[in-house]
């Protein structure tokens, strides 16, 4: 069914999933046409159990095995005008193409939900090795590059928006590549255990009770044909957390690209200017300043994520099924799949603009210098109150108040103080030297960075 993308709803069907690449690979695990895919597959598994139980010939897997194939979800969704329900109608398209022998295995002793959300287990285990994890290893990849290249890039540290005490940029990127590599060990712990079920209306195998001496082992079976395991015990549903905690990994993980994107953005404002985003020749940043270069991209991974960082919020919701359920899930669920596009494209996205980033050497320069004089303060403080004087901070502090006042450096005050001058002259030459040039207080930030790039290069190779 040929379909005008414009005429679309969801602005992931059209405004960003235009390149024909990135929607197909989105769509083979998260459209509909791979949920109804799933669910076959969820049947046929129990054709072949049924068949390795010796309830039926290979012939009717073989049947079943072909009929799955040319299943097309317009033919399941014209069937569901007459049934009224999704997986009847998947079963009768089934039934339809099967021999008369071969109908009564289809769907046996099986409920809807069975099928659904072992269905639904498939698809996100599948979405994050294959969608998910691919894109954050690239963004890795890129990540660690950058801040190798950068990890000796001297640049001043911010908090609450204010200079505070030198890092370098490499440093600054190494914490989002910990951060991020973290996830990416969570993610996949969370998708190898998404939990499938065949047990049942109840989830007490009261219906595969009544042929199956050991329905518990054929459950375990039909999943193990799926690369599943079941839940301890189900209601008509898998229990709900295993799905609620892959999601809040994907969650987090957007918060943590939302984190890095915001960090980026100002970083690139006018008169901070330390990093940018490749702007194309005939690329327009306003409809009416010529002159603008806007960060549009990290502009637009922050809000993505203030669309879909909310709808964790359902995923709680959807916790609370009324005794063995209910279908107060049903229509929440199905937005799932958003999240996982809205966070791949996210992913995708950043990794092609770190790709072409430049990083503006001198200008972190100049901002660092811009401070140099103020932030010794703290070397200063420490250092003095380690030889012994006694209100080390204090007198720093009026040190920089007087500083700002007379236009003289802290250095050049704490010499002229007589009290402060004694214990300068216990300092160590190298002490001395950290003080005179501020661009040496960096601890363990090139360090460190190599650690992290050392240490997330290798484990990178598990991915």
């Amino acid at each position: 069914m040929e379909r005008n993308i414009f005429k679309n709803i969801s602005p992931l069907d059209h405004r960003y999933s235009i390149p024909e690449e990135e929607f197909k690979d989105l769509s083979y695990y998260l459209s509909e046409e791979a949920v109804i895919r799933t669910q076959a597959e969820v049947e046929l598994a129990l054709i072949k159990v049924l068949h390795k139980r010796g309830f039926c010939g290979i012939e009717v897997v073989k049947e079943v095995k072909e009929a799955v194939k040319t299943i097309t979800p317009e033919e399941v969704y014209k069937e569901e005008q007459k049934t009224r329900h999704n997986i009847r109608a998947l079963v009768n398209c089934i039934r339809n193409r099967v021999s008369p022998e071969a109908r009564p295995f289809v769907h046996f002793s099986a409920t809807s939900v069975d099928i659904m959300d072992t269905s639904a287990a498939i698809r996100y285990r599948d979405a994050a090795e294959k969608l998910i994890l691919p894109a954050l290893k690239d963004l890795m990849t890129v990540l660690l590059e950058v801040a190798w290249t950068e990890r000796k890039t001297i640049q001043i540290g911010r908090t609450h928006g204010q200079h505070a005490v030198p890092i370098t940029f490499g440093f600054a990127l190494s914490l989002y590549i910990s951060r991020l590599g973290q996830q990416m060990e969570k993610i996949r712990k969370a998708a190898a255990n998404l939990r499938g079920k065949m047990a049942g209306a109840v989830g007490a195998y009261n219906a595969s009770s009544l042929f199956i001496d050991d329905p518990i082992q054929f459950e375990k079976d039909v999943l193990a044909e799926l690369g599943l395991k079941p839940a301890p015990i189900s209601s008509q549903i898998v229990q709900p957390e295993y799905v609620l905690d892959f999601v809040h990994t994907l969650v987090s993980t957007f918060g943590i690209l939302a984190n890095f994107a915001d960090d980026m953005r100002h970083l690139q404002r006018t008169e901070i200017d330390e990093v940018g985003e490749y702007f194309a020749p005939d690329q327009i940043g306003s409809s009416t300043m010529p002159h603008k270069r806007n960060p549009v991209n990290y502009e637009n991974v922050k809000s993505m994520y203030k669309e879909f960082m909310p709808r964790m919020v359902t995923l709680y919701l959807d916790q609370i099924s009324e005794h063995q359920r209910d279908l107060t899930n049903s229509a929440s669920g199905r937005f799932v799949v958003e999240i996982i596009a809205g966070l791949v494209l996210s992913i995708r996205r950043l990794t092609r603009v770190i790709s072409n980033m430049w990083v503006n050497r001198e200008q972190m320069k100049a901002n660092f210098d811009k401070t140099r004089e103020s932030f010794i303060a703290e070397p200063l403080y420490i250092l003095l109150a380690g030889y012994g004087h006694p209100d080390a901070h204090e007198a720093v502090r009026l040190k920089t108040l007087k500083a700002k006042e007379t236009g003289k450096t802290v250095y050049q005050l704490m010499l002229e103080d007589e009290e402060m001058k004694k214990y300068w002259d216990r300092f160590t030459d190298e002490q001395k030297l950290l003080i005179q040039n501020p661009e040496r207080y960096l601890g363990q930030a090139v360090e460190k960075t190599e650690f992290i790039v050392r240490e997330w290069k290798e484990k990178l190779k598990n991915f």
